[in-house]
């Protein structure tokens, strides 16, 4: 039996002690003992509790593997988030004008995606035990909306329908404003008795798409982006909460203000391209091609908005040229957590005024950021956003100009 101190905790949310030895749920100061196995303590006993150590609000917290932090206090976990953006930033020698980090509320996601499993008794519906395949069943979530947690029932049904005994189906739910959307993948193929058996059991859902085939639609899912309607196609990514996209949308139209022509590069269904065109036209670029025609069908069919243009592109392969951005005044990009090496050298080397950062990936936005400020850009502000609770994931939305340009 080994005994240890937590130093500090890594990106996963983990304590990592001396050596390294790396332990669930621990906190730095924390002193806990148990077998070491390989570098980590898997069932770990806290000797000395840290005073930011709070009781867990959630039943399934020992065993789900949907949250790492719920046993720290909302202060502690707020300041690691902003640290992680802090050092990543620091190992560059960038500035870290950071602002406060804004947190979306508990039983707000609105979207996610839950496993399901056949068993000898019925069915399990749930996350993932940490690192494991194991899922964990779940009847109540701090997380989820309720409305999300409404569905369970049916779900367990789908699952004894679709579910083959070896297979683990996928739910991706998302909470819309006319209803919940279901796309289920893993499941058996759709042959005619399965086709004809889903309808009956998609009461809770609008719209349920088995793989990439709709077999049920009672009314087409809708958000409101801006002031346009958006229908996105089945499992198409959004922002988690709400309060986390008026958040970030709040940010992007805070830093291209003023702005006379903007480019949104991986724009998506147009979470900031849709409201930014009520002031300044819009050139959306996307690699996914369903998600730019929602985006403008919606555009089409709203009211009050200056034009946008779309174009289907992988900025990975091809990232738009410093001649293609001479025309824009401003950039706002979304990238994936990979972030966007090659686009940003391109858009250095075009040297667009202002530039509207957002990030999921602190460690990636960074590097981009230095390739910026090397360029002579300077970071005016970051502002963290936590709309994944309790995870270690953070996100964050910056500014950035050239020298001449006034903020």
């Amino acid at each position: 039996m080994a005994e240890v101190t937590i130093q500090r905790l890594g990106h996963h949310g983990d304590g990592i002690a001396d050596g390294p030895v790396y332990v669930a749920r621990a906190l730095p100061g924390e002193v806990v003992s148990g077998e070491i196995e390989g570098d980590q303590i898997t069932s770990p006993s806290v000797i000395t509790p840290s005073p930011d150590r709070v009781k867990a609000p959630c039943p399934h917290y020992k065993s789900c593997g949907g949250c790492s932090l719920m046993h720290a206090s909302d202060a502690f976990v707020a300041q690691f988030k902003t640290d992680v953006i802090t050092n990543a930033l620091a190992a560059h020698d960038l500035p870290t004008p950071l602002r406060k980090i804004d947190t979306s509320p508990s039983h707000t996601r609105r979207r996610a995606t839950l496993a399901g499993t056949r068993t000898k008794k019925g069915a399990q519906i749930g996350f993932h035990a940490r690192r494991s395949d194991t899922i964990v069943p779940i009847r109540d979530c701090s997380l989820l909306h309720p409305r999300l947690l409404e569905t369970l029932p049916t779900l367990e049904q789908i699952t004894r329908l679709g579910a083959s005994r070896s297979a683990t189906l996928a739910f991706a739910l998302t909470l819309t404003e006319t209803g919940v959307d279901c796309r289920v993948t893993g499941g058996k193929p759709l042959d005619g008795p399965l086709r004809a058996a889903l309808p009956a059991l998609a009461r809770p859902f609008i719209r349920l798409t088995w793989e990439d085939e709709p077999v049920f639609v009672e009314t087409p899912p809708a958000l409101s982006i801006g002031p346009a309607r958006v229908s996105p196609p089945p499992g198409a990514f959004l922002q988690a909460t709400p309060e986390g996209e008026a958040a970030l949308q709040a940010a992007v139209s805070e830093a291209v203000q003023g702005a006379r022509h903007i480019a949104d590069l991986f724009c998506g269904l147009g979470t900031f391209a849709l409201p930014l065109a009520q002031t300044a036209p819009i050139h959306a670029v996307e690699s996914e091609t369903d998600l730019l025609a929602a985006l403008t069908h919606a555009a089409n069919h709203s009211t009050g908005l200056k034009p946008i243009t779309t174009e289907a592109r992988d900025l990975f392969r091809r990232p738009l040229l410093p001649d293609e951005l001479a025309k824009f005044d401003a950039i706002v990009i979304d990238p994936p957590r990979a972030g966007a090496e090659a686009q940003t050298h391109e858009i250095a080397k075009a040297q667009v005024p202002t530039i509207a950062a957002v990030s999921c990936n602190p460690v990636t936005f960074a590097r981009d950021a230095k390739i910026l400020i090397q360029a002579g850009y300077s970071l005016h502000w970051v502002q963290p956003v936590d709309q994944f609770r309790w995870s270690p994931h953070v996100e964050l939305a910056a500014k950035f100009t050239l020298p001449h340009i006034q903020t």
